[in-house]
């Protein structure tokens, strides 16, 4: 048996319908949403020594306060790194919403080699749950730790000044001969039409 138009619309309307439903109490309910941007860069000292500073930034995009947040970065290990300042973990009371927090330190490389570094855990309490709730922050990229780096090739500022003027002479001599040399569209189409 066929199904009339207005059945198969019906089928795509009641599941969308429900789908706007429960995005709009999704939206209402009064609960905080975390989320962390983890970044770190290198800077060498000098041979052998390179310090990684990482940053965290928390943001708390929900409708409301996120209480007792923790935030935690274990994934350095001791056997490659040193904690020169800072510490890997830190709290905070609560994180309002639309607010957002910072958190950085700083370590130094052990041995040399490529890190993978996992995200960071954020847990936080909302005041209508028992238990605590959990976010990730981005993981970072792999560094390379002390890496042998090639030399970076500069732009040569004094070829620029002492064959810069040459170069601009020859380019507009060589425009003027093009010049001359093309026959022009006007003129050929003035042709054809005589």
């Amino acid at each position: 048996m066929a199904m009339p138009r207005y059945g198969s619309f019906l089928l795509f309307l009641i599941p969308a319908v429900l789908l706007t439903a429960s995005s709009a109490v999704l939206a209402s309910s009064d609960v905080p949403f975390m989320v962390a941007h983890k970044k770190a860069s290198l800077t060498r000292l000098k041979s052998g020594v390179e310090r990684v500073s990482v940053s965290i930034d928390l943001y708390n995009e929900g409708s409301s306060t996120a209480y007792d947040v923790s935030l935690n970065d274990d994934s350095w290990s001791q056997d490659i790194f040193d904690l020169v300042s800072g510490s890997p973990s830190n709290t905070w009371e609560k994180l309002d919403a639309g607010s957002s927090a910072s958190h950085s330190f700083i370590l130094e490389s052990k041995s040399k080699g490529v890190f993978h570094g996992s995200p960071a855990v954020i847990k936080f309490r909302i005041p209508t749950k028992a238990a605590l709730q959990e976010a990730y922050s981005t993981p970072i990229l792999p560094i390379d730790v002390l890496a042998d780096k090639l030399p970076e090739k500069k732009f040569e500022w004094r070829l620029l000044a002492k064959y810069g003027s040459l170069v601009s002479v020859l380019t507009l001599v060589g425009l003027f001969i093009y010049v001359l040399a093309t026959p022009s569209n006007a003129v050929k189409s003035n042709k054809k039409r005589r």
